[in-house]
């Protein structure tokens, strides 16, 4: 994934939903919806989750400093594992709180018309957005499967405005089903349903993201791939001879740490061997661009294994 971090896919979501966010407060106003008043929070939390999203790519693209060695590229981690708390407590909870009070507290929805026609509108707003981040997932997703893309990235933006995008679309879908139901019958309570599913569904989805984010929060190795590449880049069969073990890090999405100790032969002078690791390190780069910091120790490999008993 770029560094840009999907912006176009943050972007898009972000003016989807702030605009989203007013016409479902008016639409509240209008009918007494409760549906639509969590609806509304629940798009004004996503407006700020965008905002996050957008101040931690800034923020991580800060130079190096002696106290931060390694730079600020955790800082797009951060701010992801920020947006599934925002996610939880303030769309989810509220949603829960608010559906919970309609539930008791039942009255039937006034101005139908203004609910369902900017339910319609979102959907077709939040389709938009929606497509937005596929298009952009699509291009750097390759063959993985979109939960494998989810497990598997090392930039959070995308795999957390796809979750957005996709749970906004399916809580509106569900909030017009409540909202239905409720004009249909005349019990409010339906719309107080709908609004206690949409919480549930957001906090479903804020807990995916905050497992994801916080496996990057500890410390992610490079991919299968990634790992294969840079093993096949290591041995050159001359001076290093094989790997006696190596270990990877995520710095940040497009920055990774790869620490290895190589195999050198033993007749090899400092020179020579001094060389060799110039040269793997160079293999490395070409192979795996994001692997910037790397750290190579040569020595003697002795193979350990036991003698195999005579036959």
């Amino acid at each position: 994934m770029s560094a840009s971090g999907g912006t176009k896919a943050i972007v898009a979501a972000l003016a989807a939903n702030l605009a989203i966010a007013v016409a479902k407060f008016v639409a509240f106003l209008f009918s007494g919806s409760s549906s639509m008043l969590a609806e509304s929070v629940h798009s004004l939390a996503d407006s700020g989750n965008q905002g996050l999203l957008l101040v931690g790519g800034k923020k991580a693209k800060r130079e190096a400093t002696p106290q931060h060695p390694f730079g600020y590229g955790r800082e797009r981690y951060i701010y992801a594992f920020l947006v599934s708390i925002v996610l939880f407590s303030v769309g989810g909870m509220f949603a829960i709180y608010e559906g919970y009070e309609k539930i008791k507290h039942p009255h039937e929805i006034e101005a139908w018309y203004w609910p369902v026609g900017v339910l319609v509108f979102a959907i077709i707003a939040e389709t938009f957005s929606f497509r937005t981040a596929i298009k952009e997932s699509n291009e750097v997703r390759g063959s993985l499967s979109w939960k494998e893309f989810v497990r598997r990235a090392k930039a959070p933006e995308l795999p957390v405005v796809l979750l957005e995008d996709l749970g906004a679309l399916v809580g509106l879908i569900l909030a017009l089903v409540g909202v239905s139901l409720a004009i249909a019958t005349g019990n409010g309570v339906w719309d107080g349903i709908g609004t206690l599913c949409i919480g549930v569904l957001l906090i479903l989805i804020a807990i995916v993201l905050a497992a994801e984010t916080k496996s990057l929060l500890l410390g992610e190795a490079a991919g299968i791939d990634e790992v294969k590449k840079i093993e096949e880049a290591l041995v050159d069969n001359e001076t290093v001879t094989g790997i006696i073990h190596m270990r990877t890090l995520h710095l940040g999405p497009e920055e990774l740490l790869v620490a290895a100790k190589i195999a050198v032969r033993h007749e090899d002078t400092a020179t020579e061997i001094a060389a060799a690791i110039d040269a793997a390190e160079e293999r490395i780069r070409t192979a795996v661009p994001i692997a910037r910091v790397i750290y190579l120790e040569p020595d003697i490999h002795r193979d350990t294994k036991p003698a195999a008993p005579a036959q």
